[in-house]
């Protein structure tokens, strides 16, 4: 999607230091990390919001669960633990309209 950041750097227009990628996902580290492991799940297909799933979003939303994981044993926090986050809508926090899941860890996180 035209004037998306998330858009691209999937499609390479802008530098992302990539720690994964396939052909639904790519992942790399937050700009400006809440804690020491701070990573950005971002599906290739762009879906604004959680509010947009569509029946083919939500095998999207099914996939990114298993990046996770894979990406948290790959950071070594898989064990000790880390908090997937998704924020649907501006007062949530979401800054970039294309879903994304923020993996956070590495050290111990404030409960909710």
């Amino acid at each position: 999607m035209k004037g998306c950041i998330f858009c691209q750097i999937v499609a390479g227009e802008i530098p992302a230091a990539k720690l994964y990628e396939d052909d639904r996902f790519i992942v790399f580290r937050d700009i400006n990390p809440l804690y020491r492991v701070h990573l950005l799940i971002v599906p290739k297909r762009h879906i604004s919001s959680v509010n947009e799933v569509d029946d083919a979003g939500n095998e999207v939303l099914h996939g990114i669960f298993g990046v996770a994981r894979r990406m948290a044993e790959k950071e070594g926090v898989s064990e000790s633990g880390y908090r997937l986050v998704v924020n649907a809508g501006k007062d949530a926090g979401q800054v970039v309209m294309h879903v994304h899941l923020h993996l956070l860890a590495g050290e111990p996180l404030r409960p909710l």
